[in-house]
């Protein structure tokens, strides 16, 4: 169980944004942690292969079977 402090301005601002979509306040907070979670760790991976594609080699199909044999 978690719980979180905010002002009465952003308390009245999340559980006015979680009825309009139809949720209860800790499933729409939990769903939004989870996103910015995801969210972040999807743009380090983009950084990542950004910062390594220049030592990466890309192969075509063709280049592929033709290593491979087949």
């Amino acid at each position: 169980m978690l719980s979180i402090r905010c002002s009465s301005e952003d308390e009245n601002l999340i559980k006015k944004y979680a009825a309009m979509k139809k949720q209860s306040v800790s499933e729409f907070l939990r769903q939004a942690a989870l996103e910015k979670i995801e969210d972040e760790y999807d743009l380090k991976l983009v950084k990542d292969y950004l910062d390594k594609k220049e030592k990466m080699s890309f192969y075509s199909a063709d280049e592929v079977e033709k290593e491979l044999g087949i």
